[in-house]
């Protein structure tokens, strides 16, 4: 079986619609095999997705402990290998079970006020600059690293650096690997010193939280802390800024939904974070895999999957964008739809790995598009948007506006 239909790289959203569509309907699942030989099993369909990500047979930690490298030809910082997103039972129960004693949805509740507050004041400096002006880079980008500096008890003279030290942990080009492991290790070292300074005089953070964070006579170690605090940068700073923008410009493209949203900024912005997850990429007409589809898992033994077997050993991922474009699951899949109900979409994963910080972006995003759709209902685009190729996360890094 041929492979160049997959992964896609639809040419406009209605050819990748199609070939979404005509992919789910020949076969649950296609084996890629990457230009640097790497194999994976992409799976395409929502049920049979749900079905691997529930099945403990599949693992991650091989790809932690180097017994497997990664079969397509992504690079991920060796950070990230310690994070919960490669572990698995009994480890990850573990883990996850100390890390969501800190990471409360009051915490993240506590959280909207200051976000509203962020998101205001860099309205209020785009007004005064007056348009146009690039939405990323003067907003989207700059209301998470915000949110994520308070969560974790960064104090305000050290932001900027804070901020400049996670873009680079990010970024996958444009420094030397000299530039890269210094930035890295000044991270590193501050985060450490922060971790210890908490440890000695607890604040209100979710850093002072999760050093508490107890059960029985377990707890996190410094060296397990230090992880979660670097997998917050990928997964809440980058990534929410990327979906919050992604679902501007959604918005902008679909005027009907738009007049929705102003209709009635509060209550529709309740629903509006799930269906940009859902849409994700599609909906500028990108192919994104989703957070569920970033790290793959390796079968334990022969399993099959929707009448495909997938044989011990062999890497699988989960295909987010055609899962979540399942007319099986969701009606009329290629509308994006702000009202829609239920949305069981897979961006945030789903099982074990489902995503702890999933309220956290939601909130983010209600606020992040509710204050500029309040303060600037006149918005619409002035250029092209821009897509990152530098960034681990990829995603779009300039949207030119004015109102």
């Amino acid at each position: 079986m041929t492979t160049a239909e997959f992964p896609f790289p639809p040419t406009s959203p209605d050819k990748a619609i199609e070939q979404m569509r005509r992919i789910r309907d020949d076969r649950p699942m296609t084996q890629v095999q990457y230009a640097h030989g790497g194999k994976v099993w992409a799976i395409h369909r929502h049920g049979a997705i749900r079905q691997m990500l529930e099945d403990r047979r599949f693992v991650r930690k091989p790809f932690a402990t180097g017994e497997m490298e990664v079969p397509y030809p992504v690079q991920f910082p060796d950070f990230l290998k310690t994070t919960m997103q490669f572990a698995d039972p009994p480890e990850h129960t573990r883990l996850r079970r100390l890390v969501a004693k800190a990471f409360t949805l009051r915490r993240v509740e506590l959280l909207r006020g200051r976000t509203r507050a962020f998101a205001e004041d860099l309205l209020d400096a785009m007004e005064r600059k007056g348009p146009p002006a690039d939405l990323v880079q003067d907003y989207t980008l700059q209301v998470p690293i915000q949110v994520l500096s308070e969560l974790l008890g960064v104090p305000a003279a050290d932001r900027a650096k804070f901020t400049t030290w996670s873009q680079v942990m990010l970024s996958t080009n444009g420094l030397s690997e000299q530039e890269l492991a210094e930035h890295g290790a000044a991270l590193y070292t501050y985060l450490v010193e922060l971790i210890a300074a908490r440890r000695a005089e607890p604040a209100d953070d979710l850093l002072s939280a999760l050093a508490a964070a107890q059960e029985a006579d377990d707890s996190l170690t410094d060296d397990e802390i230090l992880p979660i605090a670097m997998l917050l940068l990928v997964a809440g700073f980058d990534n929410t800024a990327n979906f919050a923008t992604q679902g501007v410009l959604a918005l902008l493209r679909n005027p009907d939904q738009l007049q929705v949203l102003l209709a009635d900024i509060d209550g529709a912005a309740a629903k509006l974070p799930d269906e940009i997850l859902r849409h994700g990429g599609f909906a500028v007409g990108r192919d994104v895999e989703g957070s569920a589809g970033l790290v793959p898992f390796v079968a334990t033994e022969d399993v099959e999957i929707d009448g495909q077997l997938v044989r011990a050993g062999e890497c699988v991922m989960a295909d987010i964008s055609t899962a979540n474009h399942d007319e099986h699951v969701f009606e009329q899949p290629e509308r994006f739809d702000i009202t829609r109900s239920p949305n069981p979409h897979l961006t945030l994963s789903h099982g074990l790995h489902h995503c702890l910080g999933a309220p956290l972006a939601r909130m983010e995003m209600q606020v992040i598009i509710s204050s500029l759709f309040r303060r600037l209902p006149t918005l619409k685009l002035a250029g092209e948007e821009g897509y990152a190729t530098d960034f681990l996360t990829g995603g779009l890094n300039r949207l030119p506006v004015t109102w």
